[in-house]
């Protein structure tokens, strides 16, 4: 079968596109040498359901050396996992000179996690991020019991946990147990095992960046993982994608720089993931790998002058 034909403007904007990509991850700041920096994950799923042979080479051009793997239906890179075998994916790992920094399983939620705390283990993976498991829209003393049992219910969980040498992150998250500021500050409260931490998704709350920030501030050694992820349009419904870019930083209204800027106060030494969710899900953010990279870099470029502020005082 003879090879699909690409025309040549379709050509010349994927090569500008990564030419652009590379630049970028050529400037990028050494942290080592800045002081404080953000230390940046790629979620598979802003790829959509391409391959990890597309995606993997994609990661180093937009700044980091890390991979967040995500399942159907968001994506399906956990499932190609699978099938092609634990090992060869270490080794595409080692070649594009990669790390596996987390695994996003929804799916399986914070009380299904056996089995891939193993996974976790054999790919050297510290970070398993799920949603919460309990009652919504609780409030009050309602809303901290169900917290504190939820948190109870962690405990053989994160155990397991702790002898795989991995965090469950449990991700904030609209008409979940973990939803409002307080729910968030209780988890962090009642939550007594170092392997257990909350994944902090700005989009699931008020869109206040100094609400945010205070948040970032309580939680401290707490906040495990962060989505640099806003509000915008929501990504709910089917929208224009210049309205669901929205939900990128630096597209959308919400500030950053408060919010990063307190990332700074607490000697944030997590990951941050630049991250939305396209409609419907398991579709790339942008047609291509090539404009997916660049979107990134784009509001990685936002984040860096953020905390280009927060450096000078500005």
């Amino acid at each position: 079968m003879s090879e699909p034909r690409i025309d040549r403007r379709r050509f010349c904007k994927y090569l500008a596109a990564h030419a652009a990509a590379a630049g970028i991850a050529a400037a990028a700041p050494d942290e080592r040498q800045a002081g404080f920096g953000l230390r940046y994950v790629v979620a598979s799923s802003m790829y959509g359901r391409m391959k990890l042979s597309v995606i993997l080479p994609e990661v180093r051009l937009t700044g980091a050396e890390i991979i967040d793997i995500w399942p159907e239906h968001h994506a399906n890179q956990r499932e190609q996992v699978e099938t092609m075998g634990h090992e060869r994916f270490a080794e595409m790992l080692r070649r594009h000179k990669l790390r596996l920094g987390v695994i996003t399983r929804f799916d399986l939620g914070p009380f299904g996690l056996g089995d891939e705390l193993k996974v976790a283990r054999k790919l050297g993976c510290p970070m398993i991020v799920c949603g919460s498991r309990g009652p919504a829209k609780l409030t009050g003393g309602a809303l901290k019991a169900a917290v504190r049992e939820f948190a109870e219910k962690m405990r053989p969980h994160t155990e397991r946990a702790r002898e795989a040498r991995v965090t469950i992150a449990i991700e904030n998250h609209q008409n979940s147990l973990l939803e409002s500021p307080d729910s968030i500050r209780w988890l962090a409260e009642f939550s007594r095992s170092e392997n257990l931490g909350i994944a902090l998704a700005p989009y699931h709350l008020p869109q206040d960046a100094s609400l945010v920030a205070g948040l970032i501030r309580d939680l401290g050694e707490k906040l495990a993982h962060f989505y640099a992820w806003q509000f915008g349009r929501g990504c709910m419904e089917k929208l224009p994608t210049h309205e669901q870019l929205l939900q990128m930083p630096g597209r959308g209204t919400l500030d950053f720089a408060p919010i990063v800027a307190a990332l700074k106060d607490i000697d944030y030494r997590g990951l941050t993931e630049i991250f939305m969710h396209p409609v419907p899900r398991g579709i790339p953010i942008l047609p291509t790998a090539a404009e997916v990279t660049a979107e990134i870099n784009r509001s990685r470029r936002y984040l860096e002058v953020c905390l280009g502020k927060v450096r000078h005082g500005a």
